[in-house]
């Protein structure tokens, strides 16, 4: 397991590069060019710049998160073919700097989807929370924009001003688009680009949808092992792979997680560990990554990977906001810090269990 770390890069993340340099294990960064519109290729002047800041502190940029899909792709649109060609321009300027894994997701409209960024838990801390009576009964989703775009020191991931200013014109455009449509419109894309992924040593990995059921109506396709085992055989190649969030499956109960990575373990080159709490009325909140506080086994899962060998990269993902750190919601340092050495524990152990039982094995058949 290769830990790594997401930031957002200078002066759009109160964590520094040198506090991450601090977290033991963490040996690369989680990045993106954030203020790059989906669509458009990826300046390698801008890459190259961000690669210097990285080296400096011993840092690989070998995790990229997320290249986004513009709609017009994900729509099936005749525009489409100008921003694939674009995706792939992108691909190759990403391996000039080392890039082995690329995260994306194909979710029409909204990338992930929250009711509050800062609710409460027992402890006093604050994490972001999923109500689902209000989504329910929520009749237009400007209104979810508002809650998300309250935060005003950061700009959220898939939630961008200029995005959301389309919303009306999205959702008309989606209206006659099903999960079929939707699937075959991922397969157009990856038909395309896994060819220049397979030549510039750059693996797919695509983000579950967060979370994996439709919401205002819109299609939702990668929810659970069924969708995953198809994915992963309509372009069957080891260079078109998942990235599995614990978080995003775990909120469906009937979701299998450990069952996943052991059976997906070698087209997974990414993970992102989270542990979530499920409530009784479909309701969620994120948690602490240690198992006890949630409802996904994280034992488990970490257990799974280790089973398997796995030597892909993970991240702690999402984490509350504690000892009243001011931080991007879900994205402080203190949190995912403490979630990095509760992953290190399990896997530490592991690693000992496994040792000791291959010294005990020696031992007695000599």
């Amino acid at each position: 397991m290769r830990m790594v770390f997401r930031w957002f890069g200078e002066g759009n993340d109160t964590v520094t590069l040198g506090q991450i340099r601090q977290i033991p294990g963490v040996e690369g960064i989680v990045w993106a060019l954030h203020d790059i519109p989906a669509g458009e290729e990826w300046p390698l002047e801008r890459m190259l710049e961000l690669k210097k800041q990285a080296d400096e502190y011993g840092f690989h940029l070998e995790v990229v998160e997320s290249v986004n899909i513009h709609e017009d792709i994900k729509l099936g649109l005749p525009t489409r073919d100008q921003y694939i060609d674009n995706y792939k321009i992108t691909i190759e300027r990403l391996a000039k700097v080392g890039v082995k894994v690329i995260c994306y997701n194909f979710m029409p409209v909204f990338d992930w989807i929250r009711t509050n960024l800062f609710e409460p838990l027992e402890d006093t801390s604050t994490a972001l929370f999923y109500e689902k009576a209000k989504i329910d009964s929520m009749n237009d989703p400007a209104e979810l924009v508002r809650v998300i775009n309250e935060n005003p020191d950061f700009s959220m991931p898939g939630w961008e001003p200029e995005r959301m200013k389309r919303l009306p014109a999205l959702f008309e455009a989606y209206k006659n688009v099903g999960e079929e449509d939707l699937w075959s419109n991922l397969q157009y894309f990856l038909e395309q680009i896994i060819p220049v992924c397979e030549i510039n040593d750059i693996k797919m990995a695509i983000h579950p949808d967060d979370p994996p059921w439709s919401l205002f109506g819109l299609p939702r396709i990668m929810t659970n092992r069924d969708s995953i085992h198809r994915l992963l055989k309509m372009v069957d190649s080891p260079y078109n792979g998942v990235t599995l969030c614990s978080g995003s499956l775990g909120v469906n109960p009937s979701n299998d997680i450990p069952g996943m990575v052991r059976e997906f373990a070698d087209r997974i080159p990414f993970a992102h560990i989270r542990n979530v709490r499920l409530y009784e009325n479909g309701n969620f909140i994120e948690t602490s990554h240690r198992a006890q506080d949630g409802t996904v086994d994280i034992c488990d899962i970490v257990s799974a990977y280790h089973e398997k060998g796995f030597t892909g990269y993970a991240r702690p993902d999402h984490g509350r906001h504690i000892w009243g750190e001011q931080c991007r919601p879900g994205y402080g340092l203190y949190d995912r810090a403490l979630g990095i050495m509760y992953l290190w524990g399990i896997w530490d152990s592991l690693e000992r269990t496994k040792q000791e039982a291959a010294a005990c094995l020696q031992s007695t058949t000599i």
